[in-house]
């Protein structure tokens, strides 16, 4: 399983290497060997006559909230800061707006960060080799952060492997619903600001490899819908309820990935699918057409790709850098009729896709025995029913209540009645 560091962004040792396929492999092996087939294998090397697709992509902005709360709402919470971002931000796609303040004093968001990174991988790095995770930051963040603000300690190298992987969990990175870090006390979220003030790599539990890697073997299954002379391919409605994981539909993620996975698989017939080295998440060119500043193109030094080479970017950042006197919402959005300033990243992530790159090669058919005979879905999966939207609705409240209280000093009293 040769995968090389996700996007080539970094030069790796051998055993790094070694160490970043080990957390692959655990990721993998941590699956029930139900959802495992033959039809999907963690080294590409295996395919016979293999061929690349980028097709498995889908809007970065968050789909769950849409479908609970409506567009406006989404935007709203998705771009509620660091609440937002680790409450909804779950299509494998984080972002943070950095704000500043311009000649009246007033706050306005200044550019939009984005990362499509694993936290696993980041952690892996923090785990063995604190100079390279040092220096991958510095990259990010444009001036080194300290070992404090990494680890939370002054020396991390005086620490073994294992207590500098729970060091950087508290810190940067989260436990990523690892049950090693749990126990030892790592909360869901990290707590120190490099990770909280910037979108430095991705930190929400379900934007995991793990998580990619359960939807895409799930998808890998000879599905189909009726019996044997009126076979037919299944729908996502047919498959997401038949295991009573409806809410899977209800992203824009899971379902592109599982799908998208099972029909390369249905369509040849027995296709057999790898990620293509090297394993990531990567952020396809955004539709720049939309968007201007003063009736003209967006600047190109105000749209930056990082962290990846061309066609598999892990790293956006889009706005106005800190010496030019524009911001975020002088530039404008056009959509159709529709002019509207740009003022944050929900509307910048509905114009891009992002997406791992896959493979798939030749296989020996489907045998009879192989083809899962799935019952038709009663219905159409309703993602806005009240229990599964009951999380995004109760966010609603707590943000309407906390604009509510901040508008409220502002507010002057009725005068008494006479």
């Amino acid at each position: 399983m040769p995968y090389d560091a996700p996007g080539h962004a970094d030069e790796l040792t051998d055993e790094l290497r070694a160490r970043w396929n080990e957390t692959i492999a655990r990721a993998f092996a941590s699956q029930k060997d139900a959802l495992k087939k033959r039809f999907f294998t963690l080294d590409a090397g295996e395919l016979r006559n293999p061929f690349s697709t980028d097709a498995i992509k889908w809007p970065g902005d968050p789909g769950k909230p849409a479908f609970c709360v409506g567009e406006a709402n989404a935007q709203a919470l998705s771009d509620w800061g660091l609440t937002g971002r680790r409450a909804v931000q779950l299509e494998y796609c984080e972002y943070m707006v950095l704000t500043a303040r311009d000649a009246t004093g007033a706050l306005r968001p200044k550019r939009v960060e984005i990362t499509t990174e694993f936290r696993e991988f980041w952690a892996c790095v923090a785990m063995h080799d604190p100079d390279k995770v040092r220096a991958m930051a510095t990259d990010v963040l444009g001036a080194e952060p300290s070992w404090r603000e990494l680890y939370g300690v002054a020396d991390p190298h005086a620490l073994s492997a294992e207590e500098r992987e729970i060091a950087f969990g508290h810190t940067c990175a989260g436990h990523g619903n690892d049950r090693r870090l749990r126990v030892a006390g790592v909360p869901a979220q990290p707590t120190g600001r490099l990770n909280m003030q910037r979108a430095l790599f991705m930190t929400h539990p379900i934007n995991g490899i793990d998580d990619l890697i359960y939807v895409a073997i799930f998808g890998a299954h000879a599905y189909c819908v009726a019996p044997r002379d009126e076979r037919r391919q299944a729908g996502g409605d047919d498959v997401f309820s038949a295991f009573k994981v409806t809410h899977l539909a209800c992203n824009h993620a899971d379902p592109t990935i599982s799908l998208g996975v099972y029909d390369l698989v249905y369509q040849a017939r027995g296709a057999q699918v790898a990620f293509q080295n090297p394993l990531g998440m990567y952020i396809r060119e955004p539709n720049l057409d939309v968007f201007s500043h003063d009736g003209g193109r967006v600047p190109d030094d105000w749209v930056r790709f990082s962290r990846g080479r061309p066609g598999s970017y892990m790293r956006l950042e889009f706005g106005p850098p800190d010496d030019h006197e524009a911001f975020l919402d002088d530039i404008t959005l056009s959509l159709g009729a529709s002019e509207q300033p740009l003022t944050g990243g929900y509307q910048l992530l509905r114009e891009l896709e992002i997406g791992p790159l896959m493979q798939a090669g030749e296989a020996e058919p489907i045998a009879e025995d192989e083809w899962e005979l799935l019952e038709p879905a009663p219905g159409t999966i309703a993602c806005d029913d009240a229990e599964s939207c009951r999380a995004v609705r109760d966010l609603l409240v707590r943000y309407e209540a906390e604009r509510q209280g901040r508008e409220a000093p502002r507010t002057m009293p009725e005068p008494p009645k006479p």
